[in-house]
């Protein structure tokens, strides 16, 4: 719904397709605005490489700081030698299901400033494993970075992805959640797993990136008012668009990295390899807002293996041009924050992508109304599986449309037994009660 609804005066989300937004300056260079909550479900007949019909084993645990004992939200948990995996949730938790056919011997767990860590499998299901990462210690006097230099391994590091990443097409199989958040309480709960058509790195472009939603199911509130009427960021393309490595739009080509100025900060370790960490912050005022960040460079290889991006909310006007499309009549959008987490992973020398978390907090007011309405959306994609054999692209026809919106192409929560072999994020503690509350009000 687009229209507002005076008897209610409240916000309703609409999870509809943004398109890119395009803002002209010098060579009409693009500003990147990523696509929200769309899909469209197709059957898929091929180049699914982990399907329902595989026996498997299921492996779930906790990964914790051997430190401080607390528990690590987002840690890479991957069979070794594969690119299957998932992460864990917020509360540190992981479900990870390996086809039998595999015969993996060991599940590798790694996080930023942590040694990764190796776990046995017995061949059978493990049920409440615990995995202790240990801190890793910055070894300043092991890099040494003249100042001025930090542009200058940026353009290196771009100059390296051809190298560095995917020299080939490749069909990656990824599981997607997007939650949204009515102050604390949750009133869209919606997961799917997706198939994403890359073509090579080297081509840094995203023009023939496709995806397509395999399956997916949803719970919504049904409180009147509970229904967002903005137009938001996120989505399952998050995953061809927000690929910064891959779109040069997002930032990392030579005209974007003029407007930034760099800064070598203390370096880090993602597993067991130190990495370059690079802040940046906008250095010129332009009629779009800009973003600040980190990234994060392996020292070996020049790789970039991890991107965070904090959209500037110093400007409301600009950051409300980049963060809203749509809004009802009579509703006043406060934006807070935009921020992005992209991260890459190596096997055998190449790396690609892993992980795509976007956050969008807002606040609405309606005119003459005291107090205002905060909201939180997420978007999250893991990568659960690849494959580089034998790919095809997927057709125009049966991607995500512009008009399509996630919530309404996918089914209802009502299959405890939903994902089947596929690997998905582990929901946590907070997800689980909130999708208990969604099924209650669904049954009253």
């Amino acid at each position: 719904m687009s229209h507002h609804n005076s008897r209610n005066k409240e916000i309703k989300v609409l999870t509809k397709n943004n398109s890119i937004m395009k803002t002209t300056i010098n060579k009409s260079k693009k500003l990147l605005l990523v696509i929200l909550m769309l899909a469209i479900v197709v059957p898929l007949q091929a180049q699914m490489s982990n399907t329902n019909d595989d026996s498997y084993i299921t492996i779930n645990g906790v990964v914790k700081n051997k430190q401080n004992k607390k528990k690590i939200e987002y840690a890479n948990v991957s069979v070794k030698g594969t690119n299957i995996g998932t992460v864990t949730n917020e509360d540190g938790e992981f479900t990870l299901k390996i086809k039998s056919v595999l015969h993996a011997e060991s599940v590798v767990v790694s996080h930023v400033g942590y040694a990764s860590s190796q776990i046995a499998l017995t061949g059978n299901d493990m049920d409440n494993v615990k995995i202790w990462l240990t801190p890793q210690n910055n070894l300043l006097n092991e890099v040494i970075v003249r100042a001025g230099e930090a542009r200058q391994l940026v353009q290196s590091a771009i100059n390296n992805i051809p190298s560095n990443y995917e020299a080939r097409r490749c069909l990656l199989t990824g599981f997607y959640r997007e939650t949204a958040q009515k102050r604390s309480r949750y009133i869209n709960i919606s997961e799917g797993v997706i198939n994403i058509y890359k073509t090579a790195y080297g081509e840094r472009s995203v023009k023939d990136d496709r995806v397509q939603v395999f399956k997916g199911r949803k719970l919504l509130s049904d409180r009147a008012g509970d229904t967002l009427a903005v137009r938001l960021l996120g989505g399952p393309t998050l995953s061809v668009y927000t690929d910064a490595v891959k779109n040069p739009d997002v930032l990392l080509d030579n005209e974007s990295l003029s407007y930034y100025i760099f800064k070598m900060e203390n370096p880090i370790y993602i597993g067991h390899r130190l990495q370059y960490v690079i802040s940046f912050a906008p250095q010129v005022t332009l009629p779009y807002a800009l973003f600040y960040g980190r990234l994060y460079i392996d020292r070996e290889s020049l790789a970039f293996t991890r991107i965070e991006l904090s959209l500037d909310m110093s400007d409301r006007n600009k950051a409300t041009q980049a963060i809203l499309r749509k809004k009802p009549y009579g509703v006043i959008f406060k934006p807070q924050e935009l921020s992005f987490l992209i991260d890459y992973k190596e096997r055998d020398g190449i790396m690609s992508l892993s992980y795509i978390r976007n956050e969008t907090k807002f606040k609405c007011d309606w005119k003459k109304k005291l107090f205002s309405t905060g909201y939180t959306v997420v978007s999250e994609m893991v990568v659960t599986d690849q494959v580089d054999e034998g790919v095809k692209g997927i057709p125009y026809k049966v991607s995500f449309n512009t008009e399509d919106s996630f919530t309404d192409k996918v089914k209802a929560f009502t299959d405890d037994n939903f994902w089947g072999a596929y690997n998905i994020i582990a929901p946590t503690e907070t997800l689980d009660k909130a999708v208990n509350k969604l099924k209650k009000q669904h049954k009253e």
